[in-house]
């Protein structure tokens, strides 16, 4: 058998279910193009989407729910100045893509009528980050159900503590294709699943919560035996450490964050100041502050888009550009912002492979992928072990930012109360109180075990949910505060 380059059998799999059922070729996304450039604008995209997605749910040992659904359309831009102009719809024909395009070509309509010439096609950089599969077609109805079934009787037999087992396994499969002003042609076949897992355990009359669960851009496959077994663990293991959690201290205190999720404090404190819609506003807290010390030493922060079967991780971003492996902060030092190509053109900077939209129906903006903090030389136990009195906490569960102030609070789901560089016992309700730019300045140690995230990262920005990925090693953070129940 021969296989077709990357590229071409992604712009092939996206011809297939989004141009020739509706009998559109290159031609007329070219026509449509023309349409909107036929009035002055700085830039215009079409992008298409399949997405086809199913998700199963189990809890009381029976499945309580399934579901399954197909959604496709169109998302056509016109963009002049700081100025936008989108219109979508679910029907994809030639006279819907035509009349959109001349909807949102009255943004330029100050400028008088012209012809242009487009560009020749010009396809996307060749990569492959990950499988171009169908990943509901990866395992049969029956077997999905067995897997949820399966966890929930490893979860009941861990410990005679657990009173409640939920499970959940979702499915996606999207394609997307994009066409741009500028002659890009570009296709992406996005597989995406995620298994998670939560117990309640209950124990004289106490009642405590744990999850854990994964995921990523491959088939379902992946959720073997084994890998279910771990995710039950954690789970359970959560659970029954919060049974013996006491109140949470507050005040100011050393902080130790462990690896890998405790990244979403990295990725919400200080993640979003980064976005370059925020700083081109100037209302972020680093607006201007390129060059500039705004960590630590030894604080180096990484956007990554890059990275294989990761979550957070595209061939190309939803503007049809390459994603990138951005650095972000060097040593304490900001280096550069994440871009889209609005935000990049009117700031004169490069475009860095961030602009993401939630489906055909949105517009682009500048989004992370997977952020992380890099390594540093400190064992994780010489870590904890320098805190006199202080905070270890292991897994976060809510947070808020102020963009403007980088003010944060995020809640600890699971946290240790360290004393004499020992772990006395586990605490409950520790909130984390500070500011993202002034945190990353109080990082004292930095430990050698980066770790990323399991696989189970959405964030949210304007009404828009992406995938995303997030990690970092274990971090010791100086004179946080604390809100606590104790």
């Amino acid at each position: 058998m021969i296989s077709r380059e990357p590229t071409m059998e992604r712009l092939a799999t996206a011809r297939a279910l989004l141009l020739e059922p509706f009998g559109l070729d290159e031609r007329h996304l070219a026509q449509a193009l023309a349409e909107i450039r036929a009035h002055r604008v700085d830039d215009a995209d079409l992008y298409f989407q399949y997405t086809r997605s199913e998700g199963w749910s189990l809890e009381e040992g029976i499945v309580k729910t399934g579901s399954f659904s197909i959604d496709q359309g169109v998302g056509v831009r016109a963009v002049s100045g700081e100025k936008t102009a989108f219109a979508y719809s679910d029907d994809i024909s030639l006279a819907s893509l035509l009349d959109a395009a001349r909807t949102v070509r009255t943004i330029g309509s100050a400028g008088a009528a012209r012809r242009v010439k487009l560009p020749a096609p010009k396809m996307a950089r060749s990569r492959a980050l990950y499988p171009g599969l169908d990943p509901i077609a990866s395992l049969g109805s029956a077997d999905k159900v067995q897997l949820l079934e399966r966890a929930e009787r490893a979860a009941r037999a861990r410990d005679p503590r657990v009173v409640q087992v939920m499970a959940g396994l979702a499915s996606e499969y999207d394609v997307v294709l994009v066409a741009r002003a500028d002659g890009t042609l570009a296709a992406d076949v996005r597989p995406l699943v995620r298994l998670s897992i939560t117990v309640i355990a209950e124990h004289k009359g106490r009642r405590e919560i744990g999850s854990a669960g994964g995921g990523g851009r491959f088939g379902l496959a992946y959720f073997s035996d084994e890998q279910v077994a771990r995710y039950v663990d954690e789970a359970v293991d959560a659970a029954l450490v919060n049974l013996e959690s006491r109140p949470a201290p507050a005040g100011e205190m050393n902080v130790v964050l462990g690896p890998g999720w405790p990244g979403v404090l990295l990725h919400e404190a200080v993640g979003h100041g980064l976005e370059g819609d925020f700083n081109r506003k100037g209302s972020s807290a680093f607006t201007g502050r390129i060059g500039e010390r705004v960590a630590a030493r030894g604080v180096t922060v990484l956007d990554d888009g890059t990275m294989a079967d990761r979550r957070g991780s595209l061939n190309v971003d939803d503007e049809g550009y390459p994603t990138q492996k951005n650095v972000l902060i060097e040593d304490g030092i900001l280096k550069g912002y994440m871009q889209d190509a609005l935000n990049a053109r009117l700031m004169g900077a490069a475009r860095t492979g961030n602009g993401r939209r939630e489906s055909y129906a949105h517009v682009p903006m500048p989004r992370m992928t997977n952020t992380y903090m890099l390594a540093g030389d400190k064992d994780p136990g010489e870590i904890v072990a320098s805190i006199r009195k202080g905070l270890y906490a292991t897994n976060f569960g809510g947070g808020q930012v102020d963009i403007t102030s980088g003010k944060f609070v995020f809640s600890a789901s699971q946290a240790w109360w360290v004393e004499n560089g020992k772990l006395l016992y586990p605490v409950k309700g520790a909130t984390l109180v500070g500011s993202g730019p002034d945190a990353l300045k109080r990082v004292r140690m930095v430990g050698n075990d980066l770790e990323l995230d399991s696989g189970v990262g959405t964030c949210g920005k304007e009404g828009q949910s992406v995938p995303v990925g997030v990690g970092m090693p274990t971090v010791r953070i100086d004179a946080l505060t604390v809100g606590g129940t104790a």
